[in-house]
């Protein structure tokens, strides 16, 4: 393998929102407050700082808790739901992701699939919330179910819609066994395949927590001839 294509197999992407106080978050939601509580500006011996927010601020997975009675908690996800090979597919549809749109990709059981839309680069250039997100329809829901993906990621704050029926969407996804990333941004990853880390926190029982999303390509050398 040559100089560059080993450069590219090391570059790892952050996918993933900087977490910040006044983040935008999903409206009635607990803002995102980072104070510092200790401050060595101010003489203390130490900097400690307090975090307060919604689990489902940033980027975040949902646990079937979330939207299921008896589902289980964040804390139950098994590692290799968002550990792994994934494909990042783009979406040009401005209003939603639908059926026709990601038919001819052909998704297989056990894929981790991450949708890029213009949220990546229009949604996170503000700190107001963005009503008319691009979100999975409800068919698309379905479709995805069905098709028994492990994860589905989209880059905003929520695979269902503001104003469309975005439970809906939730219930679909995570009675299927769909495990849930939101809010990413990949504006710096292309259509293709990647490598993915993306790790929840260990939230017991919790209905969703942050997460740090990674990715990296791969490139068709390793999808030829195996890793090196």
């Amino acid at each position: 393998m040559d100089l560059m294509a080993r450069r590219m197999e090391n570059r790892w992407i952050d996918i993933s929102v900087p977490l910040r106080g006044g983040l935008v978050h999903w409206p009635g939601d607990p803002p995102v407050e980072i104070e510092r509580v200790r401050d060595m500006e101010r003489g203390d011996s130490s900097n400690l700082s307090a975090i307060s927010m919604s689990l489902h601020a940033g980027t975040h997975m949902d646990a079937p808790r979330h939207f299921i009675r008896s589902g289980h908690g964040i804390d139950r996800m098994p590692l290799t739901a968002t550990v792994g090979l994934a494909r990042v597919i783009e979406i040009r549809d401005r209003e939603s992701i639908k059926v026709q749109e990601i038919l001819p990709h052909r998704l297989r059981a056990g894929e981790r699939i991450l949708f890029k839309t213009e949220n990546s680069a229009r949604c996170w250039k503000t700190d107001s919330f963005v009503t008319d997100f691009v979100h999975l329809s409800t068919e698309a829901a379905v479709f995805l179910a069905e098709r028994r993906v492990a994860a589905v990621g989209i880059d905003y704050l929520s695979v269902g819609g503001y104003h469309d029926d975005g439970a809906a969407v939730h219930r679909t996804l995570l009675a299927a066994g769909v495990w849930i990333i939101e809010g990413l941004d990949l504006s710096r990853a292309g259509a293709g395949s990647y490598d993915l880390i993306c790790l929840p926190l260990r939230v017991v029982v919790g209905d969703g927590a942050p997460a740090r999303a990674i990715v990296r390509p791969i490139l068709q050398q390793r999808k030829r001839g195996g890793r090196r």
